[in-house]
């Protein structure tokens, strides 16, 4: 049965690390800032529990990319070692097998046979040809510790972005109840683009992603919103 594993390591691969790192990274963020301004508290915990949030989450989801990679990594080496031991003990089955995968590929007769020997003639072919018609498996080198790393980036560089306003207005002193109305237009506009990659990424159209990456983003910024606000009428 095939375990239909993938994985890659063309840039594209650490695009979409970066583009769903960063729709996180903005949907968490902007939920904590809702939160708190749903709670009525001042710009100063808004900053505090947002680059908390920012660095711990931000962390956090870099350690499970890198977790996940590596333990795909360490399945995929470990079907690779089974697959050859398979090879050294008993070639004819392992033939055998090559030729019923490419017989229901179509080949028939000579045909056949020659894709066969050709297969099978060269040991690496044989091994990823196993690895990829049996188990589904298709192996490219994509390294954890740079897809942590985008994960880790893509969190923080997007995800600052509700923040920015209450910073401007933290170190320019200017009016802090005009910091949520432009963290919610600053974010907005974020989530939309990234949402909008994310389409093109995974070939969707690419303005029902922004949008829905908005709306997403919006449903968990009103809950956050909702909830600092009951939350602080039970404390009162």
């Amino acid at each position: 049965m095939s375990e239909n594993i993938y994985t890659g390591s063309s840039s594209s691969t650490y695009i979409s690390d970066f583009v769903f790192a960063g729709i996180d990274g903005a949907v968490t963020t902007f939920a904590v800032v809702s939160g708190v301004e749903g709670a009525s508290l001042s710009a100063s915990i808004v900053l505090i529990l947002g680059f908390a949030n920012l660095l711990a989450d931000g962390f956090s989801m870099a350690v499970g990319n890198y977790m996940s990679l590596k333990s795909t990594h360490e399945y995929i080496q470990k079907a690779k070692r089974i697959e050859e031991s398979h090879i050294d003990k008993d070639p004819e089955k392992e033939k055998h097998e090559i030729r019923e995968i490419f017989r229901e590929k179509g080949f028939t007769g000579k045909q056949l046979d020659d894709a066969v020997d050709i297969i099978t003639s060269d040991r690496k072919i044989w091994l990823d040809t196993m690895m990829k018609d049996e188990l589904g498996i298709i192996e490219e080198h994509k390294s954890p510790l740079k897809g942590a790393f985008v994960t880790f980036f893509a969190f923080n560089i997007i995800g600052i972005i509700p923040l920015l306003a209450y910073l401007f207005s933290r170190f320019s002193n200017s009016i802090n109840s005009e910091a949520f109305p432009i963290s919610i237009l600053l974010t907005s506009c974020a989530l939309f683009i990234v949402g909008s990659i994310k389409g093109k990424i995974v070939e969707t159209n690419w303005i029902i992603s922004g949008v829905g990456t908005l709306f997403m983003g919006g449903a968990a910024a009103v809950i956050a919103y909702l909830v600092g606000h009951f939350l602080r009428g039970l404390a009162m």
